[in-house]
């Protein structure tokens, strides 16, 4: 009995680490479709900023210091976007780079993220068939397998037989 709970504890964390590879994907997808998005939005706005002869940070304080409220507001969400642009390219730059372990280590990030939730809201499983997916797989299985297999063996602890012990006396 206890193998067989073990063993559906193995294959249903298999099936769930074969699609982390996937989901990564996806979320590098995501992530780089906003990162396009934003740089075509901060070169848009360098280019206007050179137009007018000034540099960003010039037309940010300038935007800044304007008694209207709209145009102050508009330069606090620029800013705000150029920041994100910067935090996503980088979180980009990391990423592609990384190997399949490092980017297992970045899954807590990847949840957290706005792009990660909405990634995880429109994801479409894929069979494993990479090798970093069949890794993934096995991985899950023999850690579903002993996680699970250690919880039964606890929770049936005080239902176990003892057996005698025999002792020769002299």
């Amino acid at each position: 009995m206890r193998r067989a709970i073990a063993g559906i504890g193995g294959l249903g964390l298999a099936l769930l680490l074969s699609q982390f590879p996937e989901y990564a994907q996806q979320y590098t997808q995501r992530l780089g479709g906003a990162v396009d998005e934003l740089r075509v939005i901060t070169e848009d706005f360098d280019r206007s900023a050179t137009a007018g002869g000034l540099d960003r940070v010039q037309a940010l304080t300038r935007y800044g210091t304007s008694n209207d409220s709209f145009l102050a507001e508009q330069g606090s969400a620029m800013a705000a976007t150029f920041a994100r642009y910067d935090y996503l390219r980088a979180t980009l730059a990391e990423i592609a780079g990384a190997d399949a372990v490092t980017r297992f280590k970045s899954l807590p990030a990847y949840l957290d993220s706005d792009i990660g939730r909405r990634t995880l809201q429109n994801y479409q499983p894929a069979v494993p068939v990479t090798v970093e997916g069949v890794l993934y797989a096995g991985g899950g299985f023999i850690l579903g397998y002993l996680v699970l297999s250690a919880i039964w063996r606890l929770l049936t602890l005080p239902f176990r037989r003892r057996r005698p012990v025999y002792r020769l006396e002299d």
